[in-house]
């Protein structure tokens, strides 16, 4: 199945009662393996990147990597750009044609976040999906920390949505970027949030929060939980563990096939956490 728009993973999600994962790639090995989790489950997906990892092949790359591996694929799948933090990251994304758009621009005060978004949702027009972040995640990102992490403002939530435009909103509701042992979701505020949103939530930092949460989710108004250091410690780890066990090593493709396999093995296991009524 050809890349499907952002509008449709969110549409069949809401529609069927599901908590799409969003999983980050860089290279051939993740994206193989986030996709055979993918056709195993059969759960619409988002497959992104951020711009911190497109340092290594450009978004052209990815797209013709995630493309190619999904032309025989029946799973709703779409290509996501992960915190574009700037317009000149948008507009690269979507000159590579990818289906679905972050803008991050929620560091900035809030006037300046509307502005930089709606500037966003022109561009993606209306056939591309659009995420947009209100509270600022805190954690590291790519080793990228932002200087200051706030809780969403239930109270801006409905009119910067409305101003916005955006299709999905990320927030801020104790949620953390990379492994953070002691984050929670603040379910209480998270309701609040979600009874003043038009539109489904996302949660970003899903690598660093504990199981028992995920399968909660859908019950508040969350479509896309983004997971990312996990899958980066599963191909880090394999590699590593290769050469502990052997430090003249040198089948590559053996390695990372083992690495595929263990991306798949995380992929599927977060998907059916994420929704419990999955086979």
């Amino acid at each position: 199945m050809p890349l499907v728009s952002g509008l449709d993973v969110i549409s069949e999600c809401t529609s069927r009662g599901f908590v799409a994962g969003a999983f980050n790639t860089t290279n051939i090995e993740t994206t193989m393996g986030i996709i055979a989790a993918v056709e195993r489950v059969g759960v619409p997906t988002f497959i992104q990147v951020a711009p911190t990892n497109v340092a290594l092949s450009g978004y052209e790359y990815i797209y013709d990597m995630v493309s190619r591996r999904l032309a025989d694929t029946d799973v709703a799948v779409a290509l996501h750009l992960d915190h574009g933090k700037s317009i000149e990251a948008v507009e690269g994304a979507l000159a590579a044609r990818f289906t679905s758009i972050m803008i991050d621009a929620s560091e900035a005060p809030y006037d300046e976040n509307v502005a930089t978004s709606q500037h966003a949702r022109e561009l993606c027009g209306a056939g591309i999906a659009l995420e947009a972040e209100l509270g600022s995640i805190g954690g590291k990102e790519d080793d990228v920390s932002p200087e200051f992490a706030s809780t969403t403002d239930p109270t801006q939530v409905a009119p910067f949505v409305d101003a916005v435009g955006c299709d999905m909103l990320a927030v801020s509701v104790g949620n953390v970027h990379g492994y953070a042992p002691n984050a929670r979701i603040d379910f209480e505020l998270l309701d609040r949030v979600r009874a003043a949103s038009p539109v489904p939530l996302v949660i970003h930092g899903g690598s660093g929060l504990p199981a028992e949460q995920f399968g909660r989710l859908h019950a508040f108004g969350v479509v896309k939980v983004n997971i990312a250091s996990d899958l980066r410690n599963a191909m880090i780890r394999t590699f590593g563990e290769a050469y502990v066990a052997n430090q003249n090593e040198d089948s590559l493709i053996r390695v990372s096939k083992d690495a595929v396999a263990a991306i798949a093995e995380v992929v599927e296991e977060r998907i059916r956490v994420f929704n419990p009524s999955v086979a």
